[in-house]
């Protein structure tokens, strides 16, 4: 597989994949011989990285405007009704909710209190979905990914990590 190296200030090598290319980032002189070891390592990770993202975009775009009208309402009134359930039993109060079309990225959380969420995440399991409300709930208390933050996320879901690899699943 053809592959493209950014050198950088890091301690390790990283693979990534996007739009089916590989990049690997490398600490400055990192020799080729032993980027082209961990590429052959993670060839299995490499190649279901690949098919993942290229079965998520033919997922997307099977999707038609009526679709997408139809997961953007089912998203709206499913994540107004789970925030207020886990807000609640958090102790939280959010701002606002909005419902947005990204592919990037399941949610986010300002510290205003305005949560958004890709409609996109109503083709994922509900117990993927509820995960993503009480991880950007728990951005109301911490505003970070530290261990404190997974410590409120574990309280009031404590299986989180099956349920963060269900999104996986899809890309």
């Amino acid at each position: 597989m053809e592959y493209s190296i950014i050198y950088s200030d890091r301690k390790s090598v990283g693979l990534k994949v996007k739009d089916g290319k590989l990049t690997v980032r490398a600490p400055r002189g990192t020799k080729k011989e032993y980027i082209e070891k961990v590429i052959k390592k993670h060839a299995a990770w490499i190649e279901s990285a690949v098919l993942r993202e290229r079965a998520t975009r033919e997922l997307y775009s099977e999707l038609g405007e009526d679709e997408i009208k139809s997961l953007k309402l089912a998203a709206r009134a499913y994540f107004e009704e789970q925030c207020a359930h886990y807000a609640s039993l958090m102790g939280l109060r959010y701002s606002k909710i909005t419902i947005t079309s990204a592919k990037g990225r399941f949610g986010s959380c300002s510290s205003s209190g305005h949560i958004c969420f890709s409609y996109r995440l109503m083709l994922y399991p509900e117990a993927a979905r509820e995960y993503v409300v009480v991880h950007e709930l728990a951005h109301l208390r911490e505003m970070n990914h530290s261990k404190r933050f997974y410590r409120i996320v574990e309280r009031y879901m404590p299986d989180y990590k099956e349920r963060k690899k269900l999104l996986k699943l899809k890309g």
